[in-house]
């Protein structure tokens, strides 16, 4: 009997080294990329006789869509990206002029007023006063707008986060941003006066990828390894009867 039991205690102990692990089951994701326009422009400025109507145009390269804004002042290229706007802005007057990023401001889909950081500004020093940027006559610079509420801190350290929603386990919510607007203020100095430019961008479309994400076999390899370890135990234990017989 002893050697019976010495035998069960053996096989128990190889195949207890074994861990049964928690199935993930299968599922399906979604995740999106959204075609966003730009709708209008507006300008609000001191002499409203010094500028004339702007024109916005759609422009494509290199596969990417973007668009153009073009007044007597300045001509601008937007490129909406996934966690900012990027753009290209040209200084067509004869005088310098700034962008008055302190006064620059993101709308979010739900109406929210946000500050925005730009390019070189360090992510710890978003709350922080921004220099204005000076744009000589004739000559352009590249820059991007991203909302200080869409970057944040964690143990993995800085991180952005994408202006609209962009995976999710229900294509449903997805859609709901069809549709949805958002602006950007951007306030330019020309002799003294600030115009400010406020630009209105619409999704205009979603497209989403549907991802399948099958069961995982964790329980095959786990249960295979079990009787494993019962074999080796068995076989263990045998041998030990024998010896001792």
């Amino acid at each position: 009997m002893k050697k019976v039991i010495t035998l069960i205690a053996i096989t128990l102990l190889l195949s207890g080294c074994y861990v049964t692990k928690i199935i993930e089951p299968q599922h399906t994701s979604y995740e999106a990329n959204y075609q966003i326009e730009l709708q209008s422009v507006e300008c609000q400025q001191i002499k409203k006789e010094q500028l004339m109507d702007g024109k916005i145009t759609t422009l494509q390269e290199n596969g990417m869509t973007k668009f153009s804004y073009v007044d007597d002042f300045i001509s601008i290229v937007w490129l909406p990206l996934n966690t900012q706007f990027s753009f290209i802005l040209i200084n067509k007057s004869n005088y310098s002029i700034k962008i008055v990023w302190d006064e620059a401001t993101y709308v979010s889909e739900n109406g929210i007023s946000q500050r925005v950081i730009h390019k070189g500004v360090r992510y710890v020093d978003r709350n922080s006063s921004q220099p204005m940027t000076t744009v000589v006559k004739g000559t352009e610079i590249s820059d991007v707008i991203m909302p200080t509420d869409h970057i944040d801190y964690s143990s993995n350290g800085w991180k952005e986060i994408p202006l609209f929603k962009t995976k999710t386990n229900t294509a449903s919510e997805l859609r709901e941003f069809v549709g949805k607007k958002v602006k950007v203020l951007l306030p330019i100095k020309i002799e003294d006066m600030t115009n400010e430019y406020l630009f209105t961008f619409q999704i205009k479309d979603v497209y989403i990828n549907e991802k399948f994400h099958p069961e995982k076999t964790e329980k095959q390899a786990s249960g295979v390894g079990i009787a494993l370890s019962l074999i080796s135990g068995i076989a263990l234990g045998l041998l030990i009867i024998n010896s001792i017989m």
